[in-house]
């Protein structure tokens, strides 16, 4: 961990070092992505229809089971990982980038983002805090670090509940296993039902006094202004799940899980993966509400490689600094503000050459508590913290002496 040096003075030093070409908007080149990402995935729909069945094959130990199993897993991978670009272009539509209209973003941006059950103006609303209070250890939004006390580790690194116990039981490696796999299966519907990852205080400033999910218009994540945004977004949630009730009842639950569901858990464990890549690392900075600047908070962001995918999410991941400082720039100019954001910045543009799958896996090890909510904080590992048999041989050979 290192002590941040001093950052630029103002967003408007660092936006005058960009090109000025990278802020236009063009709904021409926006539109262009969504029908070359559908292209696609017409095409996985097509050769997952041409070479597969739904119906899985009548002997469990086969050939034929494994090339189903084998096939149907494939398909879910490459579809998932093609409607995530359709999820990216979404939320370009919620910072108003796809186009300089606010009713074709809010038009294209509810469509694709309500197919995929996201509640499109409210998550709108919770990410453009998560925008305004990125790495805000209270007020911010999304991948909050949570607290040693909140995770049942004491001042004195006593372990007395939580995850502290969870991480006890199960031991580093599987401790980290344990972090991905509830971060990339679950962390998405978590979040949007307001049980993880959230935020602590309500949109007024106040602490949170109740669970703050997504889909009640009255949540106390949002203004009353907002309410009929928010039952718009619930309503076209519902819609969708009505959806595919009905196709499961007319068609087969397996079938829609096969088409549907499969590539939609691969599109939330992107989602989650980039956020939690992009927002956590041991070397990078976690503020209180006293050391707290927007600045600070935007260039602590993390860009990445992610080589191929890279094409397919627009380049999410590895532009990353330039979206938190300026979310309403296209996604198709990031690449050109990244270089100049580099230049401008130096030491202070964050990235990690590190390939993904193993900076996931260093997070997972390293990455699991910060000690306050004040001053400046870094991320704390379980695995430096002494299990409760050794803490207690250390206190009974200290009493000994």
């Amino acid at each position: 961990p290192y002590l941040p040096p001093p950052t630029p003075s103002t967003p408007g030093a660092i936006k005058r070092a960009i090109p000025a070409e990278c802020f236009e908007h063009s709904i021409l080149h926006s539109i262009y992505f969504v029908f070359r990402d559908t292209a696609w995935a017409v095409l996985v729909v097509f050769l997952a229809a041409t070479f597969l069945d739904t119906a899985p094959p009548p002997a469990l130990l086969s050939l034929a089971m494994l090339k189903w199993v084998v096939g149907w897993n494939l398909y879910a991978f490459w579809m998932g990982t093609v409607l995530t670009g359709h999820w990216v272009l979404a939320h370009e539509c919620g910072h108003g980038a796809f186009s300089s209209s606010p009713l074709a973003n809010d038009i294209f941006g509810y469509l694709m983002h309500q197919a995929l059950l996201v509640p499109y103006f409210a998550w709108q609303h919770s990410h453009a805090k998560h925008h305004r209070r990125t790495n805000h250890l209270t007020d911010g939004d999304s991948h909050v670090p949570t607290t040693a006390a909140d995770y049942g580790l004491s001042a004195t690194a006593e372990r007395l509940g939580n995850y502290a116990w969870i991480h006890e039981l199960l031991g580093d490696g599987c401790f980290a296993g344990f972090q991905v796999v509830t971060h990339l299966v679950v962390g998405w519907p978590l979040y949007l039902l307001g049980l993880a990852s959230t935020g602590k205080l309500a949109f007024d400033g106040t602490r949170l006094q109740s669970i703050p999910d997504h889909y009640r218009p009255w949540s106390q994540l949002f203004p009353a202004k907002l309410r009929l945004k928010i039952f718009l977004s619930t309503f076209g949630v519902a819609a969708t799940l009505g959806l595919l009730l009905k196709l499961s009842l007319a068609h087969g639950f397996l079938p829609v899980a096969l088409w549907y569901w499969g590539p939609y858990m691969w599109t939330n464990a992107w989602l989650v993966l980039y956020t939690w890549l992009q927002h956590t690392d041991p070397s990078v900075p976690q503020y209180g509400a006293d050391e707290w600047t927007w600045v600070k908070g935007a260039i602590s962001t993390i860009d990445r490689p992610y080589y191929i995918f890279d094409y397919f999410h627009h380049k999410i991941g590895s532009t990353h600094v330039a979206h938190h400082l300026f979310h309403e720039m296209p996604f198709f100019k990031a690449d050109l503000a990244t270089k100049a954001i580099k230049e401008f910045l130096g030491p202070l543009y964050n990235y990690d050459p590190t390939p993904f799958p193993i900076a996931t896996w260093k997070i997972a090890m390293t990455c699991h508590y910060v000690e306050g909510e004040e001053g400046i904080q870094y991320f704390k590992s379980f695995n430096d913290v002494p299990l409760t048999s050794e803490r207690l041989a250390a206190e009974g050979a200290k009493k000994a002496n």
